[in-house]
């Protein structure tokens, strides 16, 4: 395919106009090691892996061709490990200045980077098993249990930090290095690293040390594993029957490298697990990336797979955009999980019920008893609480602060010191504030963190005279909390081909579960890494009951998902974006009464370019499983829109013609029309239906919009399908920006810096002194080429690499290298007779760029970017 693309598109990019230049800012240098891809990279082979059906054999000769033609080439690397069964082709160590030329060996079809995937780091905060047993209500897990299922006879497998063994949650003896492995609960795993191992260290802590034990040391494979199916120690998790494969990916602390995810795949198949958890993954990343095509190729055979969507919320430890969502989540049939908050704890004030989130370090609060309130500050306080407080001036209240400048810890240690008996931290911004007050000396006063809205109220209810705050054991939601609304670090889809992503949510925000003996045995932590093991647990209690295909697990729990409000603010009635809670909260009993469901599960609409002759109808089909013929009314349920990539807030009317510029949060519901507003199914038939979706023209371009198309039956039965698409043109998002450091730069290597070139240079061609190309992508691209052409004559002499399924740089300096050492190739570089080198002279180097989604044939969809002239002078 790739090759088919390259031919078709030199003709459609020989008129190519659209020119991005970038800005001279001088010679300017940035540290080698500074670009986001380097010595690591995943080689895909043409032919299909083993699981789609070729031989092992033959398989296996395409690994010994590539290695006999990268000998032959001269190219030496280093085999990290090859794979055969989800995927052809290998893990390679290599010379960055070589990576092109691996590219042009026979029988390579794309080069992928290896990513470093961190360890997720959630939030954590104080809990207890009650905390556990909300967020199972919140999916109805509790009513599945009741009705007698447990998960039984289902394998589980987790990829992760690994499973504490000896915990009472997994059968074991409570005491650390005394169960033997595999255990009764722990059937199969391995751990493919060992304790020191973190790819982003150097040294020692880059020597993989595999073992037979997938013992964790890290915590966060152990809390994970509760959540799906612990069974003792003070811990129920979703399905508490299950049997587990346990898969270590990480070292203690510290990250893992996308290739090493791969290999724990392979065994988990290998292991016969049915369902495979993967609480990590690669941000921003498009369906083709080897771990997500593995992914995908499980579900094919049989497995259910299921993955965090990622952190990277505004609230998240890694903040993004649009588009964050992460690989393998983004993966086709993969079952892509965002976060709702838990259920909270509350106390009360003048009767109303105040959800709180326990700061972790900072003792339990109490479920009884009453406290005077204070407050330090007002809801503009940049700075409240940051300095020290008169003696004695919070004498046994609770302080109300609020967030911002200083950190949590010098908050209520100020507090402390003035003599409160409790602290109530709120936000500055939307969500709830997750704190922790770990520090020195102690905090030994409790201190809880609840919304920016509350605390206005709170503030406001202070400032009007005395006010009394009442502890409870009581669990309240929206709209008394931020419990059932999606999470602050939940990430945004779309992914990069506009499909629909995340599909599904689940309780992810203050999670208590296990956690390795050593670290306490216990934790509560919040994350799309605790939301995904409620859904993996759910489709080992939906296994249990009857045999459900892996490709139409995702579909079911869209189907009978339900969408929650905005988090932003609640209050005014919006459904949140469905391309960020994806069909809503999770509802296992409603999957379990289902008797019918809908095709597609999911629309991905795709962007409303007028010149594609949209919009398109779609045609929707409802499959009745149940002995009753039934008629259905079909309604349309909009949800709110994003402006293009910033995300802003959204404030009452929200009305439009907006007034947030060209981005911020709209609620702009889409044209929705169907060919019929009722449907009758025949018992044990189907019906159809035909949507057509045209967003709201008065969005911005480029803005995402989604909703659900609601279908309700005469018996009362609620089935939807999400929807999410782009207004406008696609292609029209810029990729080749200036970047910080005005990227593209034509630049060489010297002293282990990168030094741009904007006048031009001339290259020897040997060793290191060949051309590099610093490039910055603003979005993900189809594909990436860079082609030569003699400075002189203007005549095209070849290309230099071509790369497909390119991410996006994850910062807004950050930038990919591509290096050139005076070989072109036209036509298929596979035959040699294709490859040469180009003689002494003057050339300059067209970057081009297919963008997400792009037509090869219109030359609107690319961007290009030529380099100042090179200058080859071989001795």
């Amino acid at each position: 395919m790739k090759k088919k693309l390259a031919s078709l598109a030199m003709a459609a990019t020989a008129a190519l106009t659209v020119l991005v230049t970038a800005p001279v800012f001088g010679q300017v240098s940035v540290p080698v090691d500074a670009a986001e891809n380097g010595r690591l990279w995943f080689v895909e082979l043409i032919g299909a892996p083993s699981i789609e059906g070729r031989a092992a054999r033959t398989v296996q000769a395409d690994h010994a061709a590539f290695r006999a033609a990268a000998k032959k080439a001269g190219l030496t690397f280093t085999e990290r490990r090859s794979y055969s069964t989800l995927f052809n082709g290998f893990a390679v160590s290599i010379n960055p200045n070589d990576r092109a030329k691996f590219g042009r060996l026979p029988g390579v079809k794309a080069m992928h980077p290896i990513e470093t995937v961190q360890a997720p780091t959630p939030e954590q905060s104080a809990g207890s098993a009650v905390d556990l047993a909300r967020a199972l209500a919140l999916t109805g897990a509790n009513i599945a249990q009741t009705a007698g299922l447990t998960g039984k006879n289902i394998k589980v497998g987790i990829i992760d930090t690994g499973i504490d063994i000896d915990h009472p949650a997994f059968g074991g003896s409570g005491v650390p290095g005394t169960t033997p492995f595999p255990s009764t609960r722990v059937v199969a795993g391995w751990d493919f690293v060992g304790d020191n191992y973190n790819a982003a260290g150097s040294g020692a802590a880059l020597i993989r040390v595999p073992d037979a034990n997938p013992d964790d040391c890290g915590g966060h494979g152990t809390h994970v594993a509760g959540i799906v199916g612990g069974n003792g120690g003070g811990i129920r998790g979703v399905a508490p029957d299950v049997k587990f494969g346990a898969y270590r990916v990480f070292g203690c602390v510290g990250s893992t490298d996308s290739d090493v995810i791969l290999e724990a795949l392979e065994r988990a198949y290998a292991d016969g697990m049915q369902v495979i958890n993967q609480s990590l993954g690669s941000g921003r990343q498009w369906p083709q990336y080897p771990t997500a095509q593995a992914t995908s190729r499980l579900v094919k055979k049989g497995v259910v797979m299921v993955a965090s969507i990622g952190n990277n919320g505004p609230g998240g430890s890694s903040p993004d955009a649009l588009f964050a969502a992460g690989a393998p989540g983004v993966g086709k049939d993969v079952v892509g999980v965002a976060s709702f908050d838990n259920a909270q704890t509350s106390f009360t004030v003048n009767g109303t019920p105040y959800g709180y989130t326990p700061a972790s370090g900072a003792p339990s609060a109490p479920t009884s008893g009453s406290l005077p309130m204070a407050k330090t500050g007002t809801p503009t306080s940049a700075a409240d609480g940051c300095t020290a407080l008169p003696a004695g001036s919070l004498a046994g209240k609770a302080a109300l602060i609020r967030r911002g400048t200083c950190s949590f810890f010098i908050k209520a240690s100020n507090a402390q010191n003035a003599g409160a008996a409790a602290v109530v931290l709120y936000n500055n911004a939307a969500g709830a504030v997750n704190a922790t007050v770990a520090g020195s000396p102690a905090i030994t006063i409790p201190v809880v963190g609840i919304t920016a809205d509350q605390g206005a109220v709170l503030d406001a209810a202070i400032g009007a005279g005395a006010t009394t705050m009442n502890w409870t054991a009581d669990a309240v939601g929206f709209p008394f909390g931020t419990g059932g609304l999606i999470s602050s670090f939940s990430s945004y889809g779309l992914a990069a081909d506009l499909s629909f992503k995340p599909d599904v949510g689940a309780p992810g925000g203050g999670i208590f579960s296990s956690y390795p003996l050593e670290l306490g045995g216990t934790a509560t932590l919040s994350g799309t890494s605790m939301s995904s093991p409620h859904v993996a647990g759910a489709a080992a209690l939906l296994l249990e009951r009857a045999p459900v295909p892996a490709h139409l697990m995702a579909a079911l729990m869209q189907n009978y998902s339900k969408p929650k409000p905005w988090s932003g603010n609640p209050g005014l009635g919006f459904l949140d974006f469905s391309f960020r809670q994806g069909g809503g909260m999770l509802d296992i009993p409603a999957i379990l009464a289902a008797d019918a469901f809908v095709t597609p599960s999911d629309l991905s609409v795709g962007d409303s370019d007028p010149a594609d002759g949209g919009p398109f109808p779609r045609t929707v089909t409802v499959d009745n499983r149940s002995g009753v013929l039934t008629k259905w009314t079909i309604t349309h349920e909009p949800a709110l829109a994003s402006g293009p990539n910033v995300l802003g807030e959204c404030t009452a009317p929200c009305a439009l013609p907006a007034a947030y510029g060209t981005t911020g949060t709209f609620a702009a519901p889409a044209d929705v029309v169907f060919d019929k507003t009722e449907l009758i199914t025949p018992s044990r038939g189907i019906g159809t239906f035909v949507v057509t979706i045209t967003p709201n023209p008065a969005l911005p371009d480029r803005s995402l919009y989604g909703g659900y198309i609601k279908l309700t039956s005469e018996f009362g039965k609620v089935v939807r399908i999400p929807y999410g698409g782009m207004k406008g043109d696609y292609q029209s998002t810029r990729v080749l920006t200036g970047a910080a450091n005005g990227f593209p730069w034509l630049a060489n290597l010297s002293g282990g810096f990168f030094n741009n070139q904007p006048g031009g240079a001339t290259f020897t061609m040997a060793g290191d002194d060949i051309a590099f190309f610093l490039i910055h992508l603003d979005h993900l691209s189809r594909r990436v080429w860079l082609e030569v052409t003699d400075a002189n004559t203007g005549k095209i002499v070849g290309k230099v690499s071509d790369d497909e399924y390119v991410t996006r740089n994850s910062t807004p300096g950050g930038f990919f290298t591509f290096a050139w050492d005076g070989i072109v190739f036209q036509g298929d570089p596979a035959n040699p007779k294709n490859v040469r080198a180009v003689p002494n002279g003057q050339y300059v180097v067209n970057v081009r760029v297919l963008k997400a989604n792009g037509n090869v044939w219109n030359y609107r969809d690319y961007e290009s970017w030529t380099s100042p002239v090179i200058t080859i002078a071989r001795p």
